[in-house]
Formats: structure tokens, C-alpha cells, sequence
């Protein structure tokens, strides 16, 4: 049963290459934050670590966590399954945890219609400006200027989603996001003032998305 001792939910989500997953591994090394991690079917990528950075299994084991409903939120993201199981985050939260999760929109919807009895907070990071996001996508290899360009049509799909958040952070300078976020994190628990300017935020997302 939860009780003002438990833990809160804060989720980070962006489109592909914003900077959550960075944010999120930072934001991780405060005092009585833990990440949850997540199941997926893609392959590890370098330097990634099993158990770890994710739990990678296969399709046939994802789809049998999915039909046993042991799933908090699950999609399907760039042909490849991604999910958080529900115990191990709940037994965070019991226990004081602030639990992290780096998870796109579709996850960050389905958590928030499931209506937990935790306190929830959500972010959007957005990048400065298209080009600069196209650039972190890309390298000189011309298979990754392909993958690029995939990914910035699903950016235009993807920022749309802004408007269901908490809060929307830029992420032109990755300390001072960090900074930002961290800021309106501790407001949000200890109930302080927040310095946070929507009509700035819609301008920008107006930029992007024009």
C-alpha cells in the first residue's frame, strides 16, 4: 500500500538522439534514484551491458511477459519491442526509490493511464534546433546519414506528443539540462516553486515543428 514515505515516478522521454538516455544515466547519481530497466528485443549495442543498461530477450519471451500482463508499459519502437515489467519498479517505489524511466511516449501514456497511487512527473527533452539533432544522429558513415533521416521523420511525429508532459526541457547545453531538470525534480517533491516557462516552451516546439 503506498505512503508519503514511497518513492516518485519521473519519467524522461524525446524524440531519437534529444539526450534523455544521457540525462537519465546522470540524473541517476543522485542520492536515492535508481533506473528502471527495461526488457527489449533489439541486440545489445556496444558497450552496452546485459542485465544492466537493458534486459535483452526475445520476441517469443517479450510476447509471453506481454500475454501474462507483467508489463507497467510496453511498445513497439523502430521494429524493435521495449518494455518495464511491474514488480521490480514497484518495489522501488515501497522502498523510498525515486525510479527512473528513459521510455518514449507510448510508455510514458500507458503508465500515466494506469493511475498508480505514486507521485508521477514528466519530462520531454527537446533538442535546440533540428539540424543540431540531425547532426547528433549523424557521422560521415553513410549508413547512419540513412539511419538519420529515418529517425528525423519520426522526430516530426514524435515532438508532436510535448504537449502531454509535465514539463518540456531543451537540451542545448547537456549540464545545464541536467541542471534544469534536476531543479524541477526537487520542486515537484518538496513541493517548492518551479521556474519553468510554458509560452517559451511552446515557441520553441513552434520552430520545430514549421
Amino acid at each position: 500500500m503506498p505512503t508519503n514515505n514511497d518513492g516518485v515516478m519521473i519519467i524522461l522521454s524525446s524524440p531519437s538522439g534529444a539526450g534523455k538516455t544521457t540525462l537519465v544515466n546522470l540524473l541517476s547519481e543522485l542520492k536515492n534514484f535508481e533506473i528502471s530497466i527495461s526488457h527489449t528485443t533489439r541486440q545489445p549495442r556496444l558497450n552496452e551491458k546485459p542485465d544492466k543498461d537493458y534486459y535483452f530477450v526475445t520476441e517469443e519471451k517479450f510476447k509471453r511477459l506481454i500475454k501474462n500482463e507483467e508489463f507497467l508499459e510496453y511498445a513497439k519502437v523502430f521494429d524493435n519491442f521495449y518494455g518495464t515489467t511491474r514488480t521490480p519498479v514497484i518495489d522501488k517505489l515501497d522502498k523510498g526509490k525515486n525510479v527512473l524511466f528513459d521510455i518514449d511516449w507510448q510508455g510514458a501514456d500507458q503508465i500515466k493511464n494506469k493511475r498508480l497511487d505514486y507521485k508521477l512527473v514528466t519530462f520531454f527533452i527537446l533538442p535546440p534546433s533540428k539540424e543540431i539533432l540531425f547532426k547528433r544522429l549523424s557521422n560521415r558513415d553513410m549508413k547512419d546519414k540513412l539511419i538519420a533521416e529515418e529517425r528525423m521523420k519520426q522526430f516530426s511525429r514524435d515532438v508532436l506528443h510535448w504537449i502531454n508532459y509535465d514539463y518540456v526541457v531543451i537540451n542545448e547545453n547537456l549540464d545545464k539540462c541536467y541542471l534544469k531538470i534536476n531543479d524541477l525534480i526537487q520542486a515537484e517533491i518538496n513541493n517548492g516553486s518551479k521556474d519553468y516557462d510554458p509560452e517559451f516552451v511552446r515557441s520553441h516546439v513552434e520552430k520545430l515543428t514549421t
